[in-house]
This record gives structure tokens, C-alpha cells and sequence, in this order.
């Protein structure tokens, strides 16, 4: 399984919400993007955005106000 990592540190939304998606359409299907955020705003939007396009979904906290989306691409 291919992981790509998305550094999204210390940007707000809707910053993280668009790389991630421009990122995930030129994955190819079980492919698991790793988006690295910090912005509560985005840990909301993001896994959101991928559940409702039907992904795979796990968050981890790295640290303090610092989490990591995996997502692993579905279609």
C-alpha cells in the first residue's frame, strides 16, 4: 500500500480542504493519503469531506493541536 503524506501545518481552511482533494483525485484507488494538519477547522472539514466521498477514514493526534488524517482512497 502506497502512502502519500500532505503537509498542511499551519495553514487554515479552506487550504487543507482543497490540497487534499486536488491531492486524492490524482491517487489511484488504495492509495492512503496522510494529510498533517493543525487547524481545528480543517480536522473537522477534512475527514468529513473524504467519509461523505465514501474513503476510509482514521485520525491520529501526533501532538497537542496536531493530528494526522489518513485517508485511503475508495473510487
Amino acid at each position: 500500500m502506497t502512502e502519500i503524506r500532505l503537509d498542511c501545518l499551519g495553514e487554515s481552511c479552506p487550504v487543507p480542504l482543497v490540497k487534499t482533494q486536488m491531492k486524492m483525485n490524482s491517487m489511484k484507488v488504495g492509495e492512503v493519503l496522510i494529510v498533517e494538519i493543525d487547524h481545528s477547522c480543517a480536522m473537522k472539514n477534512v475527514p468529513e469531506w473524504a467519509e461523505k466521498e465514501g474513503h476510509r477514514v482514521e485520525i491520529g493526534e501526533v501532538e497537542e493541536g496536531q493530528w494526522e488524517i489518513f485517508i485511503e482512497k475508495a473510487k
